[in-house]
């Protein structure tokens, strides 16, 4: 077995993958498991590279990860070898204004708190994905790979902060040209108590007012009763909770309870974040909806936006 003495950005140097993307293919694919170091960082052997190669050149020939990603490498090859047009493909860096390279600029800006890079770079991505492409394939991922890079020490709590801030100043000035007709359903975005993480709401409120949601967005660690009386004075249709970190607050599951006896039976409280599934049993009790991912609440919105009223109304 060869060593594992290969870091990641020599990983991204040999494949041409971003940092990203190796640590989502291991994470949800499994693809390869590396050593750690006593620092929790992560090394590669020459394996772990010819097999994220091998993935490569199937991913560029249009095949999904999803599909391949269990493959051993025999196969892999084989999968190469059958598609003429894959042969002796050169593996390059990620394409300028690709998305792999947008999250790259993203993360290398974070890394260095340019703020001015970082605004260039999402709005190179707004001009080219439009504001709901930005979300989904660009801000989603930097919001993912940012909470790993800090949880992982290769960042500090100033770098996940500062990247908090410039997403939600440029989503902000962003959403402000949407003129919303007086019917649009109102919804009311929050962290329950104890969830100091933003992000994921701030990309929650910018995705609803993409879809043509009034959104009452109230920031950070709010108490159960504070959330509720916004969603009773708004006459929202829902309460949509971000919860990220931590995943194992031992008061959260009274807060949502709280919460769900505050509000009337007719305001949906919709939930996601990447902590969120820690408290399953807790939401399965208040009924709540739980989003996936950004697009899973994206379709849970529509479904919310289309339901009759008369089972939007309090009980």
């Amino acid at each position: 077995m060869s060593e594992a003495n290969h870091s990641i950005q020599s990983v991204v140097r040999r494949t041409g993958l971003s940092a990203h993307v190796i640590r989502i293919w291991e994470k949800r694919y499994n693809v390869v498991t590396p050593s750690r170091t006593g620092t929790n960082r992560r090394l590669y052997t020459e394996a772990d590279i010819e097999r994220f190669q091998l993935l490569q050149r199937a991913i560029q020939s249009g095949h999904s990860i999803g599909n391949i990603a269990a493959l051993p490498n025999e196969r892999l090859v084989k999968l190469a070898d059958s598609l003429p047009h894959t042969r002796d493909v050169a593996v390059t860096a990620p394409k300028e204004n690709s998305g792999a390279a947008l999250i790259e600029e993203c993360i290398e800006a974070t890394r260095k708190l340019d703020g001015a890079q970082f605004e260039a770079t999402l709005q190179r991505a707004s001009i080219r994905l439009g504001n709901h492409g930005l979300l989904e394939q660009v801000v989603a991922p930097v919001a993912q790979a940012i909470g790993e890079l800090w949880r992982d020490g290769t960042i500090t709590a100033a770098h996940e902060h500062f990247a908090s801030a410039a997403i939600r100043v440029f989503l902000g000035h962003a959403s402000r040209p949407f003129a919303l007709p007086a019917n649009a359903p109102q919804l009311v975005v929050a962290t329950p108590a104890g969830q100091l993480h933003e992000l994921g709401a701030v990309m929650v409120a910018a995705a609803a007012t993409d879809l043509g949601w009034r959104v009452t967005y109230l920031g950070t660690s709010l108490p159960a009763a504070e959330i509720a009386g916004s969603a009773v004075q708004n006459h929202a249709r829902a309460v949509a909770l971000s919860i990220v970190y931590p995943g194992d607050d031992e008061h959260l599951p009274e807060e949502l309870e709280k919460l769900r006896r505050y509000l009337p039976a007719g305001i949906k409280i919709m939930v996601g974040g990447r902590a969120a599934e820690k408290y399953g049993e807790a939401l399965k009790r208040i009924g709540a909806m739980h989003a996936a991912d950004l697009r899973d609440f994206c379709a849970q919105l529509d479904s919310l936006r289309v339901m009759p009223k008369r089972k939007l109304q309090t009980t």
